[in-house]
């Protein structure tokens, strides 16, 4: 009998490294099904420039919180937003698509429709299908609904009909009617007995405005904005009713950073896509109490500070959620800086030695290279290298770096896949790349800059931005002069032609006559 029980116990012992092995295996395959499905997070500024971050030179700003990404991921010098405005940035970023083939993509006022078909593929579409739970939280600005929109009912379709599980938004921007928040369609903390009301043609009889009721603001304004008045700031747009749902805006970044955070820490048992938009440093700026002189810059210094902090403990969440070695985080702008974008806010008289635009020339709205050059980072703790990258690339790209990065299909001409240059591998960036301002566009290729002729003012003088237009052609060799001062267009006329035989290509014919160039 103890023979016989000593022969099975031997047996036991014999079979057991094979259930070990078996399930260490099982452990180990599991896991890289969890390392091929990580978390990825977008992080999107509204109007920060190439030189308002640290690791881009800015020495009068503090951001060590956006430095990290940067010394510790790849640092992109030529990561560029397809446009120099917000809404046909934000439409490119989600569809891999160029904004300037969608007639609607454009600044949008508060009351636009959805310009993004419900049938189009987006980045949270596609990573729905790898079985991702997808959310954005912060500013959306590509329209809701499709006609005349009731505010006191569900809205849509929106955020949740393009593809995101949970949307937690401000319809445009933070100047701009409505002032509420919507969660899933729904206004948050909306009294239906006061029901909201906006129209961007004609007041509201009884309502005060900014143009006729300066004596009620904190903020006084300068051009544009002039309408109704919320929490002492005028706004675009004219809007009555919702009281209760009118949001807070020196504790708007709080509010959005919080609902990141809580997002972060309800899906972090599943793979997650989380579009995390920050209103900052786009006007009125009104950084929390917390944050009011923390830069000689005024408010415009001290809410990109604000922004950084926010960045900042955010990424603690994901570390103290122990999920930072399994995020992959893109972090970039929608467009290039502007200084004074409508209100009086010192952000002119108080810039002192900070270049927002980082040496480059133009700024929001413009053509030229600051209006769509704008910081872009990668970041994946313990899988991306510390690296500094000239590599071309857009944020169209994202969307098929990221169908790679999952094994998503992706059908997007204009989306090119640059995974292993995401991932800091390969500096074999774009080749060429349409950009847009205001439904003007130019074309990089390599180091040259191609602007084509357009009529219109030099320099939009409310803002003081050159914008890139000239009755001339306009060619400019970045590598030898990035600050784009030497018009190469005429004395090297010949790659002119090239520049232009491949935007043609790209983006249909010139309506100048290219056959007047004349080869020298």
């Amino acid at each position: 009998m103890d023979k016989t029980i000593r022969y099975i116990a031997y047996s036991i012992l014999l079979l057991f490294p094979t259930v070990l092995g078996f399930s260490c295996k099982t452990d180990k395959e599991s896991n890289s099904s969890v390392a091929t499905k990580p978390n990825i997070v977008v992080i999107y500024l509204d109007d920060l420039g190439y030189g308002d971050v640290g690791a881009y030179g800015a020495t009068e700003i503090s951001t060590p919180n956006i430095d990290r990404l940067a010394n510790e991921g790849v640092m992109f010098t030529d990561g560029h937003a397809s446009s120099a405005t917000c809404t046909p940035s934000r439409y490119a970023l989600l569809t891999g698509v160029y904004p300037w083939r969608n007639k609607d993509a454009k600044i949008l006022p508060g009351t636009a429709p959805l310009i993004i078909d419900t049938d189009q593929v987006t980045i949270p579409k596609m990573l729905k299908e790898q079985g991702y739970y997808t959310g954005v939280v912060g500013k959306w600005h590509l329209g809701l609904g499709s006609g005349v929109v009731n505010w006191n009912e569900h809205v849509s379709p929106g955020p949740n009909e393009v593809g995101f599980d949970y949307s937690y938004i401000m319809a445009a921007t933070q100047d701009r009617v409505p002032t509420v928040y919507l969660k899933n369609g729904l206004v948050e903390g909306l009294d239906p007995n006061d029901p909201i009301e906006i129209d961007y043609e004609n007041n509201f009889d009884g309502e005060p405005t900014g143009k006729d009721n300066p004596e009620m603001l904190t903020m006084k304004w300068h051009h544009g904005h002039n309408n109704s008045i919320v929490n002492g700031i005028p706004r675009i747009g004219f809007m009555k009713g919702g009281e209760t749902a009118k949001w807070s805006d020196v504790d708007m970044a709080d509010n959005f950073l919080s609902k990141a955070q809580n997002y972060v820490k309800k899906h972090k048992n599943e793979p997650f896509f989380l579009y995390y938009t920050l209103q900052q440093p786009h006007v009125p700026r009104t950084p929390n109490p917390r944050f009011v002189g923390k830069t000689d810059l005024g408010p415009r210094g001290d809410v990109i500070v604000e922004a950084d902090w926010c960045i900042g403990e955010f990424i603690k969440t994901l570390e103290d959620e122990g999920i930072l070695e399994n995020t992959l985080i893109i972090l970039s702008s929608d467009n290039g800086p502007v200084l004074n974008d409508g209100y009086y806010d010192d952000a002119v008289e108080r810039i002192g030695n900070h270049d927002q635009n980082g040496g480059l020339r133009g700024g929001k709205y413009s053509l030229f290279e600051a209006g769509t050059r704008v910081p872009f980072i990668t970041y994946w703790k313990g899988q991306i290298d510390p690296k500094k990258s000239d590599a071309l690339i857009s944020h169209l790209d994202i969307l098929a770096s990221l169908a790679k990065l999952t094994g998503a299909k992706a059908n997007s001409s204009d989306s090119k896949e640059l995974l292993n240059v995401l991932m800091g591998k390969s500096e074999e960036g774009r080749e060429e790349l349409v950009l847009e301002a205001s439904s003007r566009t130019a074309l990089r290729k390599g180091d040259w800059l191609m602007i084509p002729p357009y009529n219109g003012p030099a320099i939009a003088s409310q803002v003081n931005i050159e914008l890139g237009n000239s009755s001339d052609f306009q060619l400019y060799n970045l590598k030898a002069d990035i600050n784009q001062k030497k018009n190469l267009a005429w004395s090297n006329s010949q790659k002119l032609k090239e520049m232009i035989n491949s935007y043609e290509a790209l983006a249909g014919p010139l309506n100048s006559d290219v056959d007047q160039l004349e080869l020298k």
